[in-house]
């Protein structure tokens, strides 16, 4: 086999698909040359459980150009990837002011389309007129309005992903576990536990096991990481692990629509405002938060998150993932915080809190270093897509990795190469309480 792409997510699936074109394209081959393995089925980890949000809200211009170029790639086929491109909110205290204006302007150059508003009253007034009425967010002085994106239904996006690549000829093996991946300057093979798979490239495409192939190519599990100012921290773990925070509140989606009936842009709300729980009204916390959140007929609710916990663990077991596994689900706390949160933010959900969905939600996401992505070349013949969590959007960047294993080097994944750890080249760091913005 030519190439053997591990994971059947949406990095893994893009990547086929794309890679397929390419080949057929340039008349080097066909999708009848790739093989996209996974160990359970078509979008049973991180990709199978995203919420699905689509945004640029990005302080780092190169994590901007890259989703703008994948909201692209979503747009191309928006019905038949479930793709809703409702906009985005980005709404912030006077602490994240400087950043979110530096967001906008860097959108403005790159041709992405969004609106500016500054100022508590502007920003009230903004947010009543336009969107919801009952809108009461306080300590909001700037909102970054995306009017592309949005979000996408998880499971739609990726079968259409697959039955694009298998049209193309490639074939998705599933209920094959990975169990190693001998090298000898290159990948020579792909053992699994339907046997093994000798072949000539390898993508590695799966997200929160990022560390498990990592581990598999005996690539380091601590480094020395030099910051943007020359500093070296020795001895810094490669792979991180939080916990990620979501659930529904179980109210029909249209109780979450705008003034004008119509569903609202994804909503993004950090502030530094107390947040006071509407079952008590006792103070939760004076610390800066945020949540996120929109209508989803997939999800039957309302749908959305908060800040991740990190998990302290210097070992984490990723199996059994998502709701499978009891160790990293959600509990009421989070209830307790987000339905507070969407009280704090409009007044319809003052007295809505026992309806959230007491159901398993969660999943976990490995982080790396500067808690942004890696895309690079390891072992001579092996991409690796190890997404820090951000994965999801990111539909168009199997489209870019199937051009550099063309032999073209693409300028947008030059950011993410592993070598900035040793070069003090990391992405910047923004003022958002979460790790991901």
């Amino acid at each position: 086999m030519k190439y053997v792409i591990i994971g059947a997510g949406i990095h893994g699936l893009s990547t086929a698909y794309h890679l397929a074109k390419e080949l057929r394209t340039r008349r080097r081959g066909s999708g009848r040359d790739i093989l996209v393995i996974d160990k359970t089925a078509i979008g049973a980890g991180a990709s199978g459980i995203a919420c699905g949000v689509i945004r640029n809200n990005y302080y780092q211009p190169a994590m901007q150009e890259l989703i703008a170029h994948s909201v692209d790639v979503w747009e191309e086929d928006a019905e038949g990837y479930g793709y809703l491109p409702v906009g985005y909110m980005q709404i912030s205290p006077e602490s994240m002011h400087a950043d979110v204006a530096d967001i906008h302007g860097r959108q403005e150059d790159i041709g992405y389309d969004s609106k500016f508003i500054e100022g508590e009253k502007d920003c009230l007034k903004y947010m009543r007129e336009n969107v919801f009425e009952d809108w009461q967010a306080k300590n909001v002085t700037s909102i970054l309005h995306e009017k592309k994106g949005g979000y996408a239904h998880n499971s739609k996006a990726l079968y259409r992903l697959a039955d694009k690549a298998e049209a193309e000829g490639v074939r998705i093996l599933t209920g094959a576990r990975v169990t190693g991946l001998p090298y000898n300057g290159c990948v020579t093979a792909v053992e699994t536990s339907k046997g093994r798979i000798e072949c000539d490239h390898v993508v590695i495409g799966a997200g929160p096991w990022a560390n498990t192939f990592w581990d598999m190519l005996d690539l380091p599990d601590r480094i020395d990481v030099t910051d943007n100012q020359g500093n070296v921290h020795p001895d810094v773990k490669m792979w991180t692990y939080w916990s990620l925070q979501e659930g529904t509140l179980g109210v029909k989606p249209t109780y979450g629509m705008d003034n004008a009936g119509k569903m609202p842009p994804v909503i993004h709300v950090d502030t530094d405002a107390p947040l006071y729980s509407s079952e008590d009204g006792s103070l939760i916390t004076e610390k800066m938060w945020g949540i996120y959140y929109k209508p989803d007929f997939h999800f039957k609710g309302i749908q959305g998150g908060a800040t991740p916990n990190l998990v302290g663990k210097e070992k984490v077991s990723v199996d059994p993932y998502g709701i499978d596994s009891p160790d990293f689900i959600v509990g009421p706390d989070f209830a307790h915080t987000w339905t507070s949160a969407l009280a704090h933010c409009q007044k319809r959900y003052e007295d809505k809190y026992y309806r959230y969905r007491k159901e398993p939600s969660g999943g976990l996401g490995a982080f790396s270093p500067d808690n942004f992505p890696i895309f690079d070349v390891v072992r001579q013949n092996c991409h690796i897509i190890a997404d820090s969590s951000h994965g999801y959007k990111m539909i168009g960047l199997g489209n870019l990795v199937a051009k550099e294993i063309m032999g073209e080097e693409q300028h947008l994944l030059k950011p993410f190469r592993l070598d900035r750890y040793e070069k003090g080249e990391l992405l910047p760091e923004s003022n958002s309480p979460f790790p991901w913005s």
